[in-house]
């Protein structure tokens, strides 16, 4: 399980073994993935080819270490050249990678155990209550016209709806002609449960 399939050049048996591996590891991880938190169809179709285009790139890396830090030089741009999204979406991007450097270094065998060890984690932990606060905390923002009083306009809104909440800022927005009010709210989910 821990023996690499490639020898020190690189044969098309091997490197197709390796690639048809990344890509089976990208399947598992990207069906799993859109089952257990429902992603945008442009987030599987990369999780499903991120491994195999991360496997062909270590595999023409082949221990050269100027081009190695070139890689993870380019490795680390891309984190920064997207949009934040949530966390679930950097620990699965940052799996199919590591499944990538896996079957690129030839370990095979060893990334489709752990492409199925740890989808199966991540989606046993995604439907269950693991990690899930009683209370709901968010930052609400909410905009509206300048001549709207807002000082007590949500106060009957907010006693229904949460537990509590505090005015954090106040800023305008749209050249002036709107005010951008920022919340910091407590919701009880058996609360929400109750009113729906």
């Amino acid at each position: 399980m821990l023996s690499t399939v490639l020898t020190s050049t690189l044969t098309f048996s091997s490197f197709a073994i390796c690639v048809i591996t990344a890509l089976i590891c990208g399947l598992i991880v990207a069906a799993v993935y859109k089952k257990a938190v429902h992603a945008t169809g442009n987030l599987t179709v990369t999780l499903a080819l991120l491994p195999a285009v991360t496997a062909m790139v270590i595999m023409m890396v082949n221990g050269s270490l100027g081009v190695g830090v070139a890689v993870a030089g380019s490795f680390s741009l891309v984190r920064f050249r997207s949009l934040p999204g949530k966390a679930s979406d950097i620990v699965i991007l940052f799996l199919a990678m590591g499944l990538g450097l896996c079957t690129g270094m030839g370990y095979v065998m060893f990334a489709l155990c752990m492409a199925a060890v740890l989808s199966l984690v991540f989606y046993l932990l995604s439907v269950s209550v693991f990690g899930e606060n009683e209370r709901c905390y968010r930052c609400l923002r909410v905009t509206i016209p300048e001549d709207l009083d807002y000082t007590d306009v949500f106060d009957e809104i907010f006693d229904t709806f949460t537990q509590s909440h505090k005015e954090t800022a106040v800023r305008t927005a749209n050249l002036g002609t709107m005010y951008q009010i920022t919340y910091d709210i407590v919701v009880n989910y058996p609360q929400l449960k109750l009113q729906a």
